[in-house]
């Protein structure tokens, strides 16, 4: 069992070596089937006016949100509106180009080949984007086309696995297309609220909501917000706000089929991909390790100016554990120490 004394030993172990540099600043819940969840925060949601983080604080998730929106095309697919092998060239859509093989599956599972708008295999900062196109422009999946869509190919469909955030601008497009409402209307009726998730939405980060923590870069003596370094509103690839609670209630709705059917939601959390890392695999819009040929976890995850979370759900033992977190770093380390005591558990 870890309990709430045990996450803060983790988390003084991670403030010791970091230097009391970058103290974590956020929140970790853990819950298993037969415990209480254990749920303890540190830091500030409002640095300037002392506001404590709490296990109701929302957080910025960046790219775990991926997850809701294949979500969401799977729906579409389930409506018959859509198949995972539908090629790009069927659809109209707002692209100069498309490779005539490219498929719905290949931008799902980051094998389209697709150029990014921010390639993280040779780019390292995020904020350097917006110094030719606003961020304060930046409200909807059409506003990232100019960062991309004309640019070549990186490699043929299917080829290989890089991860890529672009295209799942473009899966955000098709939802639009195809559903006619704006992309983060359709994930606020069609999944936050099927979950119960009443705290989580796409804000804008100029009117963001109460219990919200800003995001943080910099170190603990020497730091400024985020509010110049993200999207004013968060689109397909990332940038939702939600709590520790209500990812509990995502993954419950997930697992119980309550968001696709049992056969679309074991498509969905079936390896479909092999990443560079042994072990480590892609589904659609989310991760997955396995240890022994079994699932140990699947999990989602997101890194930006400000913001870094993991959210995992170990299918052995029916157990979640969720760290979020309002600066750059501390919840990969976290969650890493969590997954070998569960690890242990399993044997």
């Amino acid at each position: 069992m870890i309990t709430e004394q045990r996450i803060d030993d983790i988390v003084r172990s991670y403030n010791e070596e970091e230097g009391q540099v970058l103290k974590f600043s956020g929140t970790i819940l853990l819950a298993t089937e037969h415990q209480v969840p254990a749920a303890k925060s540190y830091g500030y949601a409002n640095r300037s006016e002392r506001i404590a983080n709490t296990p109701h604080t929302r957080f910025g998730i960046a790219s775990g949100c991926k997850i809701f929106t294949a979500i969401a095309i799977c729906q579409l697919i389930e409506q018959g509106r859509l198949a995972l092998d539908t090629r790009l060239s069927e659809l109209e859509l707002p692209l100069p180009q498309v490779h005539p093989e490219m498929t719905v599956r290949h931008l799902l599972t980051h094998t389209s080949g697709i150029p990014d708008y921010f390639d993280e295999a040779v780019m390292t900062d995020y904020e350097s984007l917006w110094q030719t196109l606003p961020m304060y422009t930046i409200d909807g999946p059409g506003r990232f086309l100019p960062l991309f869509a004309d640019q070549p190919m990186k490699f043929e469909p299917g080829a290989e696995f890089a991860y890529n955030n672009a295209g799942y601008i473009v899966l955000g497009l098709i939802v639009e297309q195809l559903s006619g409402r704006r992309f983060a209307d359709y994930i606020q009726d069609e999944v936050f609220a099927s979950c119960g998730m009443e705290d989580s939405g796409y804000f804008r980060m100029d009117r963001l909501p109460e219990r919200t923590a800003l995001g943080y870069v910099g170190e603990d003596d020497d730091w400024r917000t985020n509010i110049y370094s993200i999207p004013v509103l968060g689109g397909p690839d990332g940038g939702a706000y939600t709590t520790a609670h209500d990812l509990r209630k995502f993954w419950a709705a997930l697992m119980e089929g309550r968001l696709l059917s049992p056969e679309m939601t074991a498509e969905l959390l079936r390896p479909q991909v092999e990443t560079d890392e042994e072990g480590l695999y892609y589904g659609y819009g989310v991760w997955m390790t396995q240890l022994d040929g079994e699932v140990f976890k699947y999990f989602v995850m997101g890194f930006d100016p400000g913001v870094c979370m993991l959210s995992s759900y170990y299918p052995a033992l029916r157990a979640e554990a969720h760290v979020l977190a309002n600066i750059d770093s501390g919840a990969g380390w976290i969650a890493s120490d969590l997954d070998e005591q569960l690890r242990q558990a399993i044997g």
